[in-house]
Parts: C-alpha cells; sequence; structure tokens
C-alpha cells in the first residue's frame, strides 16, 4: 500500500455507520481500481455515542457525533469521514469540508409497532418513544394525545425496545432500515406529505479536509452531483433557520429537469402550530 493510493475512512461503529462506511469504501475500489487494503476503515467512538450507551441526555447537538471524528480528520490520521448526512452540524470545523454524497435511498420514515400498523390505529394516550423533536412533533400532529419519551440506542436497540414492549411504536428512517436488511420490520411507511423527512435524510455524507485535492478527485468519482444539489438547499434551508437537532424542523429537495423542489416545515414542539415553504427553480 503506497502513501499516494491509500486511503483511510473513519466511521462510527454503529451498524448503519459501518454499512455506510464499507458502501463508500467498495465504492472508491471499484470506480478507482483499488485494491481491499488500499482503502481501510477507522472506527472512531464519538461524544455522540458514549452519550447514546449511557443513556443519558445527548450533549453538544449533532456536532457530538461528528467531533472525534473531524479531530482525526484535522490531525491527519484519516483522510475521508462518512456520516449520515441528517447527523451532520448545520456550521463545520474550520479545515473541513463535505466533498460529495453517495445516491440517496429512501427519505421517508415508518412506523415501528409489534402491535400496531397505522399511527391512526394507536391506542388513546398512546406512548412512542423517539430520540427526534421533529418526529415527535410529527406524530403530535396528527395525533395531540399521544406521549412521547426519548428512546435512544442504534437501530436494533430500538427495534428490541419497541418488540419488547417498552413503548407502544417507534419510528425510523426507511433508508437505514433497508441499508441493514431489516426493511420488513416496519409496520407501516409513512408518506412524505403526513411526515416530511429530516433534513439529509436517506443520503450519506463524505467529509475531507479542505484543500484536499486528492481526496476530492476520489470523492468525484462516486459522487451523486443531484443528491448533492438537493442536500445543499435542504441545508441552506436549515442554516437559515438555525437548525439543529433541539428543532422540529423538516426539509426536502428533489431534482427533476435541471429543476430543484424544495419544501420545508417548522413545528411547535407539540405539533400543533405549523409553518412551511417551499419553492421551485434552475438547480
Amino acid at each position: 500500500m503506497t502513501a499516494s493510493k491509500s486511503f483511510i475512512i473513519g466511521t462510527r461503529g454503529s451498524p448503519l455507520a459501518l454499512w455506510q462506511a464499507n458502501e463508500v469504501a467498495a465504492r472508491l475500489r471499484r470506480a478507482l481500481g483499488l485494491a481491499d487494503e488500499d482503502v481501510k476503515l477507522d472506527i472512531i467512538r464519538t461524544s455522540g455515542d458514549m452519550s447514546q450507551a449511557s443513556g443519558q441526555a445527548l450533549v453538544g447537538g449533532k456536532g457530538a457525533f461528528t467531533k472525534e471524528i473531524d479531530e482525526a480528520m484535522l490531525e491527519g490520521r484519516i483522510h475521508l469521514a462518512v456520516h449520515s448526512a441528517k447527523d451532520m452540524p448545520t456550521a463545520f470545523p474550520e479545515g473541513i469540508d463535505i466533498i460529495g454524497y453517495l445516491p440517496r435511498e429512501d427519505v421517508r420514515d415508518c412506523l415501528i409497532s409489534a402491535r400496531y400498523s397505522r399511527i391512526e390505529d394507536l391506542p388513546h394516550n398512546a406512548h412512542v418513544g423517539t430520540a427526534s423533536l421533529r418526529r415527535s412533533a410529527l406524530i403530535k400532529r396528527i395525533r395531540p394525545d399521544i406521549r412521547t419519551s426519548v428512546l435512544r440506542g442504534n437501530v436494533d436497540t430500538r427495534l428490541r425496545k419497541s418488540a419488547e414492549g417498552e413503548v407502544d411504536a417507534t419510528l425510523l428512517a426507511l433508508a437505514g432500515l433497508k441499508r441493514l436488511g431489516l426493511a420488513d420490520k416496519a409496520a407501516a411507511i409513512l408518506s412524505i406529505e403526513q411526515f416530511p423527512p429530516a433534513v439529509g435524510q436517506g443520503a450519506v455524507s463524505i467529509t475531507a479536509r479542505t484543500g484536499d485535492a486528492r481526496a476530492a478527485r476520489a470523492v468525484a468519482a462516486i459522487a451523486c452531483v443531484d443528491t448533492g444539489s438537493a442536500l445543499a438547499a435542504e441545508r441552506a434551508f436549515l442554516k437559515r433557520l438555525d437548525g439543529s437537532c433541539r428543532t422540529p424542523i423538516a426539509g426536502h429537495a428533489t431534482i427533476q429537469n435541471g429543476t430543484v423542489s424544495f419544501s420545508g416545515m417548522y413545528l411547535s414542539e407539540d405539533g400543533q402550530q405549523v409553518f412551511t415553504a417551499s419553492g421551485a427553480g434552475p438547480v
């Protein structure tokens, strides 16, 4: 392995994070004709992972899931990092940029429940577990009687807690279930109109040091241009509203025939106040 060919990819260690990082690695190997040993993963435990494991409240917002990986990047220990786009903070540390996205998966959310197949079927005062303020507000918008509480952990943990009856239901991104081969666990797939997604949902982002031309050339070979354009619109919306994981915001952009179409939503935490915006224009 020579320094001019090799890439070290930083990633979190959850099953979904590893799927994403391995997918990026596999695409780089195919696109650039690299051997397996030319693209390696460096699994990095983040502050967000430690908060989840301890059951404590998340400190540091979305940046808690990228902080230690960003530090490894700036110190030169990794060349690339792979993240779920919806976990990315609106502002990056100086010296790090998003340089591409994989083609986007399904952006929809789904209902997870051992007993109920629709939100409308949940009993009065049903208990729904979710760590997302957006999902909590959206489900209360549909069913104001529903009680929500924080349900943390990776996908497997939340599926298990739902199956064991710790909550009547939970809500997860369909993209993550598909990537893990768990799409059959969805009791119902929720429409984008009823349940608009988080900014970046379904997209896998790749970051590198600012000005790293070698990394930029490599990722350009596998990056999806349309996904990048859609995410630029969504992230601009989030930044304009100073959004974070503590804010119930949804946003979704699509690209068709050179036109970007965007719709966004801002909710009160109880889901009873809803503000929307939409627009379209040339990419």
